[in-house]
């Protein structure tokens, strides 16, 4: 399993920073790691018996839908121009498997797509959790590991407000 703070350091903090500070907060760093901590585990690049790819799991309509909604379509291109990447959903998919960094913006674009703002961690596992089903729609969900996984990823950022 990779480190939390490692994933936070090498993929989450430089995908922000690719994105520009508007896109980077602690409440969507916990989300993303939590959402990688219920899909992924941090431990499987390629989905067991199926096609997602990358720690938060992308389909490639996954990556077409950020490389197509207005919302994100201008930021993923600007992200996968500055790493040398086809802005195209077969390209992403593909470089997803390893490329972080990659990832983790895709991953922030495809919440950055929802209306309601982010859930802080007052608001509850609950609220959480409506975001990532609604954006991953994950076809077998697990929500018995869900508050779990919103409590870990939170604890990297005790203290904020």
């Amino acid at each position: 399993m990779i480190d939390l703070n490692h994933l936070q350091a090498v993929a989450i903090g430089p995908a922000f920073r690719l994105l520009g500070p508007r896109f980077a907060s602690a409440p969507a760093s916990a989300l993303l790691i939590a959402i990688a901590l219920q899909e992924s585990g941090l431990r499987h690049r390629v989905q067991i018996n199926g096609p997602a790819h990358g720690l938060w799991q992308f389909e490639p309509i996954g990556c077409e839908g950020v490389l197509t909604h207005p919302a994100s379509l201008a930021p993923a291109k600007r992200v996968c121009q500055s790493i040398i990447i086809d802005p195209s959903p077969d390209a992403v998919y593909q470089a997803i498997v390893y490329n972080d960094v990659l990832a983790a913006a895709f991953a922030r674009l495809a919440l950055w797509r929802l209306p309601d703002p982010l859930p802080i961690q007052a608001d509850g596992p609950e609220a959480a959790w409506g975001q990532y089903i609604e954006c991953w729609r994950p076809g077998k969900p697990h929500r018995e590991r869900w508050d779990e996984n919103w409590a870990i990823a939170w604890s990297l950022f005790d203290g904020y407000e």
